[in-house]
C-alpha cells in the first residue's frame, strides 16, 4: 500500500465519497498528484469548492484501496464542472482516469446537468476528446501550466 492508499473495501469501482475516510482518502491522492508529483500547488490543491456541499468527490478504488480522484460541482443553472482528475502513478494501469471522468459526466448528468465544463492540462486534451470533449477558446495559463477549455454536453435535452 502507498502511503497515498487507504484501504477501505475489496474488490473495484467508483464511488461517490462520504465517509470520512473515503474523503481523506481523496484529498490524499489529489495532494499526490498535483502538490507532490506536479508541483502545481504550494501546501494544498484544497479550495472553497471543497467545503461545499455541493461538491461530488469521487474516488476509484482498486483492491480495497482508494487510488483515484475527481470531483464535481454545479456553477449556475444546469452547467456543471469537473475537476481536479488524479490517479496515483502506480495505479494508471488500470486506466481509471477515463473511467473517472465517464463517472463524473453520468453523475451530473444524473443530476439534472446539461452541460459539463474543466479545465484541461494541454497534454490531455486528446485523451478527453477521445472521451467526447470539445475544445472552447483557446488555453491559458492556471496554476503556472497550460489548460486547454473544455466541454460535453450533458443529458438528453428537454421536451
Amino acid at each position: 500500500m502507498t502511503s497515498s492508499s487507504t484501504p477501505v473495501t475489496s474488490g473495484t469501482g467508483l464511488t461517490v465519497a462520504y465517509a470520512a475516510h473515503e474523503l481523506e482518502a481523496h484529498f490524499a491522492v489529489r495532494h499526490q498528484v498535483f502538490v507532490e508529483d506536479q508541483g502545481l500547488f504550494k501546501g494544498t490543491d484544497r479550495d472553497a469548492h471543497d467545503d461545499d456541499a455541493a461538491t461530488l468527490h469521487v474516488v476509484a478504488i482498486v483492491d480495497g484501496e482508494i487510488v483515484g480522484a475527481v470531483r464535481l460541482y454545479p456553477l449556475r443553472g444546469n452547467l456543471w464542472k469537473g475537476d481536479r482528475l488524479a490517479v496515483l502513478p502506480s495505479a494508471r494501469v488500470h486506466q481509471l482516469g477515463g473511467e473517472l471522468v465517464r463517472f463524473a459526466v453520468r453523475t451530473a448528468s444524473a443530476c439534472g446537468g446539461r452541460r459539463m465544463v474543466a479545465q484541461v492540462q494541454v497534454p490531455n486534451v486528446r485523451f478527453f476528446e477521445r472521451l467526447g470533449w470539445v475544445r472552447e477558446g483557446s488555453p491559458a495559463h492556471y496554476a503556472g501550466i497550460m489548460h486547454q477549455p473544455m466541454a460535453i454536453p450533458l443529458g438528453r435535452p428537454g421536451p
